[in-house]
């Protein structure tokens, strides 16, 4: 490290599990050991192995940092996690059991799990501290690691944890060890509203409304090869969204380190995929302009609704750079107005509360855009960001097919796909909804594309109740979509177990302007399955 650099660093913090440490054995030896002690049999390492990393995933996702930032006890937060996990891989313990066999798990790795110390662990953190640094940790068996594990590694000097919330612009770079990190930031503006994050040493000092030339790097044995640069937030679980390359930022040094600069370059990339593809069109002017990863803009999305356009927010650097983003929309040809729909439950885990801020309302509650020639009353307020613009091609589809047929659409929403098979000359259509304000709106689309009532209808009720309902009275319909929230945490057998054979004749995803990043798969979200059942 060069004298520049180590002279403004002031914090490293590592994740002790992985960089200093590391558990013995599988996690599956784990899980039935304990399984054992409750007098059950061992399950299946591999089932229970990917149960626990979806559950994590999950359980990661919903309460950050181990649920430290909401105050969610360890105990509980891995209680929840280990519960899933086994749910998932299909094991169903009652209560008293399951609690038996968490009890054994939460205790093994709170007190005897063997794990081994990695070889340059030690060495690192002298030479932390022989510069006079503050080592931060994160740590997920917090009094193990507070009592045992760190005073054997030296750091035994506990202070309180830093509530201290960042959000900041930094350079990262690469070396051959990817264990040991050092990393400092270049603050970008003054700080955000802050949030506790226990077992965590968030920062460097408190926030400021100074510039602070700060830098960060991986290093091990001298070399260094730069990544890129990106956005910082000591609570999120993206703590890092990569917002440039470190060839990108050669081609175009005047992003580099500009976030007004990237946002610019960005949005306007969109739009230029969009009109590539053809939208807006005569036809179609409601699709999305901005898809968060697949734009390369993680955690920001923006829909065009005729000449509105509503932009979704779930991530802090969203927030911090709201008045940018919405002048550069305000830019776009034919976009009059904008409503801003910030996703409150995933800004807290960012470590924003926004609750209480006053949001500015669109004078607008509903527009009407038209998709495919068909035309749709949208509600503003409506699920998301009121239209779900991903299922677009695939409505388009069921049109194609639904000539003479009789069709139901379950969970229909506004209908979306209901309408498209009657414009596509269904001889009937009935679709289903517990929503009555989506079915309102369903029903004023009747009307605005003046569709014959007798052939096309809408129906309040359960959907699982609907479909027992059909099944008793023998009701059958030759085009049935379904497009639900999740139903069953699992799929596999649900085929056999209805005594069905079903074969697979289309398999799609969202619509083309819903780009996904290859590096990023978990941005296709949406599976769409056209299904024969015999």
């Amino acid at each position: 490290m060069s004298p520049s650099l180590l002279s403004k660093l002031r914090l490293v913090t590592v994740d002790v599990t992985g960089t200093l440490i590391a558990y013995k054995g599988q996690l599956g030896d784990y899980h039935c050991m304990a399984a054992k002690s409750a007098w059950m049999p061992c399950p299946d390492y591999e089932r229970v192995h990917q149960g626990f990393k979806l559950a994590y995933a999950e359980m990661s996702r919903r309460h950050p940092c181990f649920g430290h930032a909401a105050a969610m006890p360890n105990a509980e937060w891995w209680k929840v996690c280990v519960r899933d996990s086994f749910a998932m891989a299909g094991y169903d313990y009652d209560d008293d059991t399951f609690e038996r066999i968490f009890r054994r798990i939460y205790a093994t790795f709170g007190s005897c799990a063997p794990y081994t110390v990695f070889p340059d662990a030690r060495r690192f953190l002298r030479w932390l501290r022989g510069r006079g640094l503050v080592v931060g940790v994160v740590s997920n068996a917090e009094y193990r690691y507070r009592d045992v594990v760190l005073p054997a590694l030296g750091l035994n000097q506990v202070s309180q944890p830093c509530h201290a919330h960042l959000l900041c612009l930094f350079a990262v770079s690469w070396s051959s060890d990817n264990r040991l990190l050092c990393a400092t930031v270049r603050r970008a503006r003054s700080g955000t509203s802050g949030c506790s994050r226990a077992s965590t040493i968030a920062a460097a000092s408190s926030a400021s409304s100074a510039l602070e030339e700060l830098a960060a790097e991986r290093k091990a044995d001298g070399t260094q090869k730069s990544i890129g640069w990106g956005l910082y937030n000591s609570v999120s679980m993206f703590c890092v969204r990569l917002m440039q390359l470190e060839e990108e930022a050669r081609r175009d040094p005047t992003c580099a380190l500009n976030m007004e600069r990237l946002l610019e370059a960005r949005i306007s990339s969109a739009v230029d995929l969009r009109r590539s593809l053809g939208l807006p069109s005569a036809t179609t002017n409601a699709y999305r302009l901005v898809n968060s990863e697949g734009d390369r803009l993680s955690g920001l999305i923006v829909d065009i609704f005729a000449d509105i356009a509503v932009i979704a927010s779930s991530a802090a650097w969203v927030e911090k750079y709201r008045e940018e983003i919405q002048f550069l929309v305000s830019k776009v040809n034919g976009i009059n107005h904008i409503k801003w729909r910030p996703s409150e439950d995933i800004l807290k885990e960012e470590g924003l509360d926004i609750s209480e801020q006053k949001t500015h309302a669109s004078s607008r509650s509903t527009v009407k855009v038209m998709e495919n020639g068909i035309v749709y009353l949208v509600s503003l307020e409506g699920q998301k960001t009121g239209f779900y613009a991903d299922q677009r091609e695939n409505r388009h589809f069921i049109s194609l097919l639904s000539k003479d047929q009789r069709v139901l659409d379950i969970c229909c929403c506004s209908g979306g796909f209901a309408l498209h098979a009657a414009k596509g000359g269904a001889d009937n259509v009935i679709g289903i909804d517990s929503s009555g304000s989506a079915l309102d709106l369903a029903n004023e689309n009747i009307t605005l594309n003046e569709l014959n009532r007798g052939r096309i209808s809408f129906v309040k009720g359960d959907a699982t109740a609907f479909m027992k309902g059909a099944i008793s009275k023998n009701e059958l319909w030759d085009l049935v979509i379904l497009d639900p929230p999740k139903l069953a945490p699992r799929k596999k057998g649900a085929a056999s177990m209805a005594g069905k054979k079903v074969t697979v004749l289309r398999q799609a995803g969202a619509a083309c302007d819903h780009p996904t990043d290859p590096a990023y798969p978990e941005g296709q979200y949406l599976s769409n399955y056209m299904l024969r059942v015999a």
